[in-house]
């Protein structure tokens, strides 16, 4: 683990190989599942990930928001079975500055090392960072989103 002033960065090592876990990450649908946070309840209109700058909605809920609201998720980076990014905003907005990264470092044929950044460095809105305590997602919260990502590959 390691926590920047705004990022927090856990790794773990998975019994799966890359592709599994890729899978996963690329399929807004299987989202809810690994999400440790508990705000991300379905995606909306789920199509696979599979490139730079494509765009998908999330149906999210949080005290945070008010409730229940969606986010756009914009693709920021794409590398098959090593790496998918993506920058979230209130729908229908540019986003303010945070990110989301999944790194995948195969350490065999059936052993991955999976590293999730969570970072808010580029946020700047002043009216965002009133409304919006960061980090939003503790260290613990991104760790349980990485056990349930393990539960989550089929075996």
């Amino acid at each position: 683990m390691t926590t920047h002033d705004k990022q927090i960065t856990v790794e773990r090592t998975i019994n799966a190989p890359a592709h599994d876990i890729f899978d996963v990450l690329t399929r807004p649908d299987r989202h809810q599942a690994i999400d440790g946070s508990g705000f991300v309840r379905s995606a909306d209109h789920p199509q696979r990930i599979t490139a730079t700058g494509q765009t998908f909605t999330m149906n999210m809920t949080g005290e945070h928001m008010g409730g229940d609201y969606q986010t756009d998720n914009h693709v920021t980076a794409y590398h098959t079975n090593k790496l998918v990014a993506w920058t979230t905003a209130p729908a229908g907005t540019e986003p303010p500055g945070w990110e989301w990264l999944w790194e995948l470092d195969p350490e065999g044929p059936d052993s991955t090392v999976v590293t999730l950044t969570y970072d808010w460095s580029k946020v700047t809105d002043k009216a965002i960072l009133q409304k919006v305590s960061f980090p939003l997602v503790s260290e613990t919260q991104l760790e349980e989103s990485l056990a349930n990502l393990a539960a989550a590959i089929p075996s």
